[in-house]
């Protein structure tokens, strides 16, 4: 399996419509599912220890069967589309991609 999990920081001073547009825009990346096994959008949890980093402000989770299916993904329409209109939106972005072995 190929594990993509981006982790969104968004600007401090978004107004409520811009963050509904980020947080339509992301779901609307789950729509993308031929190509996806599961998913997931979510905000940091409560839990806190040292360990855990809780700064971010939204993340997305997709597991893919394959890296083919992965990249199929990254240039399809919708991920361009949400890409395009919420890049302004965030001031950081972190992306851990994984693969089973």
């Amino acid at each position: 399996m190929f594990v993509h999990h981006v982790f969104f920081w968004l600007k401090n001073n978004l107004t409520e419509a811009e963050i509904l547009k980020f947080e339509t825009g992301v779901k609307s990346l789950l729509e993308i599912k031929d190509h996806f096994i599961t998913s997931n959008v979510g905000k940091p949890a409560s839990t806190r220890r040292a360990v855990i980093d809780s700064t971010y402000s939204y993340d997305l989770l997709l597991v893919f069967s394959d890296l083919k299916n992965h990249d199929a993904y990254q240039v399809h329409e919708i991920h361009e589309k949400f890409v395009n209109e919420c890049k302004d939106l965030w001031e950081k972005v972190l992306i851990f991609d994984s693969e089973s072995f």
